[in-house]
């Protein structure tokens, strides 16, 4: 089935789900969408604007929007499982939904109430969608203080799912004094140019390429959290990166998800057994090698699973809490578990990803199958930063009782 196709649910004639369980039921039926031809518009490379559209039409944009706007007013908890879910159907789409969430909170975590109540009813009402400009990395991007403006002039490197969406969170330094300044603007201004430049091994519908601001201004009022040119920093404030690693985390359990059903999928319907076992299999599902390994992986998979469930019931607690609630050790030890999961679904996602083809065999290689398309994905958005850093997180407070100091990836 193709995004075009007019046999696309059209949810618009449907109840909105009330019920965590029924917004998990509407992720899974837009992921048997996207899965349906995955593999085909990975190869293409199209700008997914078609996917887009579709993850509005269902509603799961505003699934974190407040009710009186419209939105789903639900708990990350919720959001998380839904980005597992969008994500096994696709794993680009699933991360540009995830970073959606995460931008569409931002202002949440670290804006004034004028400016929360402001984007949350403004992308809420006419469900629109975040892209980011916040690569942490980068330095390019100047913000430059004209009074009662802020002028945005550089390029980032990255900017996913920018070019796709309707509100973009920019992050610049500010000069003179060189903090960080982020705000909302619409994407499609003159002002902001995308470079199309992503050609990745994996992740390709991210449209990850970078962006070059050109003369952008706002006004000082929009500059998230600042009151008079002054930034109040909290532990709350921080909670925006921990919230994106769980959503990476999530990612790449719905990817790992997606290879372990193809796997099985094509092991049911082609793998044959080895004829020269000695025991007169009929099927590759008979192959005791094959039993075994997908047991295994299974198990993983399992394990994984209960841990970011963990990880994201102690950080979504945090994240609807009253900001002023929320203290340094209790946003450490909710990062340490976010790292923790994080860690472990990205070698068991590999191990996955890789293990499908020595139990599917090697008809299984067939480009026309699409296996490769989970390990690709995945290996390439997990590379985003070093993994070693994580277990070396956990490390330090399994042996020291140290918690994480909040950095841009921690």
């Amino acid at each position: 089935m193709a995004l075009s196709s007019n046999e696309i649910p059209r949810w618009a004639d449907q109840p909105k789900p009330s019920t965590p369980e029924e917004w998990i039921a509407r992720a899974r039926a837009v992921a048997r969408v996207l899965a349906a031809d995955a593999v085909q518009r990975d190869r293409e490379g199209a700008p997914p604007t078609a996917e887009i559209r579709l993850l509005k039409e269902s509603g799961l944009v505003t699934l974190l929007g407040p009710a009186e706007h419209g939105g789903g007013a639900q708990h990350w908890t919720t959001a998380c499982r839904v980005v597992r879910e969008v994500s096994a159907g696709d794993g680009s789409i699933g991360q540009l939904l995830g970073h959606h969430y995460v931008w569409a909170w931002a202002m949440r975590l670290v804006g004034t109430p004028a400016q929360i109540t402001e984007v949350d009813a403004l992308y809420t009402t006419h469900a629109h969608f975040f892209g980011g400009v916040v690569n942490p990395r980068d330095h390019d991007l100047i913000v430059a203080d004209e009074g009662e403006t802020l002028l945005y002039r550089g390029k980032k490197s990255f900017s996913t799912g920018a070019k796709v969406s309707d509100l973009l969170v920019v992050e610049g330094t500010l000069e003179p004094g060189g903090q960080s300044v982020f705000t909302v603007v619409p994407a499609r201004q003159d002002g902001i140019t995308f470079g199309d430049d992503w050609d990745n091994l994996g992740q390709r519908l991210t449209v990850s390429g970078s962006v070059e601001i050109t003369d952008v201004r706002v006004p000082w009022s929009a500059a998230a959290g600042y009151v008079d040119k002054r930034f109040h920093a909290s532990a709350f404030s921080t909670l925006h990166v921990p919230a994106l690693h769980l959503v990476f985390a999530n990612l790449y359990l719905g990817i790992a998800q997606a290879a372990l059903r193809a796997g099985v999928a094509y092991t049911r319907g082609h793998t044959r057994a080895w004829p020269y076992g000695g025991e007169g299999k009929n099927s590759g599902t008979e192959e005791f090698y094959v039993l075994e390994g997908y047991g295994d992986l299974q198990s993983k998979l399992w394990a994984a699973e209960t841990l970011t469930d963990t990880a994201g019931a102690s950080l979504a607690q945090l994240l609807h809490s009253d900001r002023d609630s929320v203290t340094r050790e209790m946003r450490g030890r909710a990062a340490v578990l976010v790292s923790a999961a994080k860690q472990r679904t990205i070698d068991v996602g590999l191990e996955v990803a890789n293990r499908i083809f020595e139990l599917t065999g090697a008809r299984a290689t067939a480009n026309a199958v699409g296996l490769d398309l989970h390990w690709r994905n995945l290996r390439t958005h997990s590379l985003h930063d070093p993994v070693a850093y994580k277990r070396v997180e956990v490390g330090r407070y399994a042996l020291l009782g140290d918690l994480p100091t909040p950095s841009p990836y921690t």
